[in-house]
């Protein structure tokens, strides 16, 4: 299993993050890459992938942190690319929910951020909430000149999953389909993903799994649940989950470039 969505830059991991990879690997995980959302925490991502081992990272800066980007932010980032570890741009994409930057701040860093991969012959690694038509608009012109893209954390439509699929890119399913209260679209959107365009994700320390027994103490997510949203995935599109693992390990390394 990989995982390819974990904030461990995030302050929830600060007490205990050596041991969070180390029950990671306990429950069978093969892999992690690191989300970089902001110039800082990017840097951050990059050294706990050099730190630890079958771990890559992502380089970019997040829609919520937009009204931070500048050519000097560019240039960093760049330069963070260039590093083994960092395997992706992003997470960039548009978050018109909250609009903690504006939307024309979110558009010029997203935009930015599409050039800068389509520069460096890098996938992307995008987030995309309550602006679909604005995101595929932006991110069409550029499809044809990247290796590669992932919707992560995707939560859509079964028309929004299929105008993705239709452009080529991959999606990542995390612990939200086991959400009893949210997660039921989702669960009838996951049979029209092929598998071999599908991701697992934790987006931990996010989305601690609802249906979790016993439920945990935290609230906490962390990769160790990987297993857990995993055999839902499987079990929700009939599939064996062995199988599905194969495949999504696959898909990584395909997409990514890494090997594990």
């Amino acid at each position: 299993m990989f995982d390819i969505g974990v904030n461990l830059t995030s302050s929830q991991f600060a007490k205990d993050r050596d041991e969070t990879v180390g029950r990671a690997q306990a429950a069978g995980l093969a892999g992690m890459l690191i989300t970089g959302t902001n110039l800082h925490e990017s840097q951050q991502a990059q050294q706990l992938a050099k730190r630890y081992r079958h771990c890559w990272s992502t380089a970019g800066v997040h829609p919520h942190d937009s009204s931070g980007w500048t050519a000097e932010t560019a240039d960093a980032i760049r330069q963070l690319a260039a590093l083994p570890e960092v395997v992706a741009i992003g997470e960039c994409g548009l978050d018109f929910n909250r609009n903690f930057s504006t939307p024309q701040e979110q558009e010029h860093a997203f935009t930015a951020q599409l050039a800068l991969a389509a520069e460096l012959a890098m996938p992307v690694f995008l987030h995309c909430r309550d602006a679909h038509q604005r995101f595929l608009t932006l991110l069409e012109p550029w499809l044809d000149k990247l290796p590669g893209a992932v919707l992560h954390c995707f939560t859509g439509t079964a028309q929004e999953a299929q105008d993705c699929l239709a452009r080529g890119m991959y999606l990542g399913i995390t612990g939200w389909v086991c959400d009893e209260r949210r997660g039921l679209e989702l669960r009838d959107v996951l049979p029209l993903i092929p598998a071999e365009r599908l991701f697992i994700e934790t987006d931990a320390p996010y989305l601690l799994p609802r249906d979790l027994k016993p439920k945990p103490a935290s609230r906490r997510n962390e990769p160790a649940l990987l297993g857990h949203i995993l055999s839902t995935v499987a079990g929700l599109r009939g599939e064996d989950i062995r199988w599905l693992e194969a495949v999504t390990d696959n898909n990584v390394k395909r997409l990514f470039g890494v090997d594990f």
